[in-house]
């Protein structure tokens, strides 16, 4: 079996971030080619603000949390890291060593 080491990153927004996020897709797929990127769209959560972000059956929320994941090669996933450390706040992100299977 082969494996390929990779890191892989999460990224947390929301939906009210939408130029960021369209900024962020843009530069991974136009910039630092990843070969793939998933959005999950959360129906709660919360963030350093402490403010609790819920999808209701009435109430169609437009600041609902998103996540971002892809993974890639090390030394593709280095530069996207720098680029983030400069346009993320600080624990918006985070990314750790995984390993593909085949």
């Amino acid at each position: 079996m082969n494996h390929q080491d990779v890191l892989f990153v999460r990224v947390y927004l929301t939906e009210a971030k939408q130029a960021q996020l369209k900024q962020l897709l843009k530069v991974l797929h136009d910039d630092y080619h990843i070969s793939g990127v998933t959005l999950f769209r959360g129906i709660s959560g919360f963030g350093d603000s402490g403010q609790l972000h819920e999808a209701h059956l009435l109430d169609l929320s437009l600041d609902l949390p998103i996540t971002l994941e892809f993974f890639d090669e090390t030394e593709k996933i280095k530069p996207v890291l720098a680029y983030l450390e400069q346009e993320m706040k600080p624990g918006h992100w985070v990314y750790w060593p995984a390993r593909t299977g085949t």
